[in-house]
């Protein structure tokens, strides 16, 4: 989403990703999702979350949480910035 809260158009018309994306774990389990502007290459395309160029707020949907989740227990891991 962009600065006012609304989809920023993208050349992938994806604007959201998830288990049903296609995206693919690291070699030790991990996983990374891109959300950058730019494109991450052929290898990565399928973890990208296209960003608009300017600023962009990140959501993240827990459907059914456990209960370390709603108690606080539980935090997601904080975005990495990189490069």
């Amino acid at each position: 989403m962009n600065g006012h809260q609304f989809f920023a158009d993208n050349a992938l018309n994806r604007y959201a990703i998830g288990d049903r994306s296609g995206m693919r774990t690291n070699p030790d389990g991990s996983l990374d999702i891109h959300v950058q502007h730019e494109n991450p290459g052929p290898g990565s395309e399928g973890n990208w979350l296209p960003a608009p160029a300017g600023s962009f707020n990140v959501f993240l949907r827990l459907y059914w949480p456990g209960k370390p989740a709603l108690t606080g227990d539980w935090t997601p891991p904080a975005l990495q910035r990189i490069g």
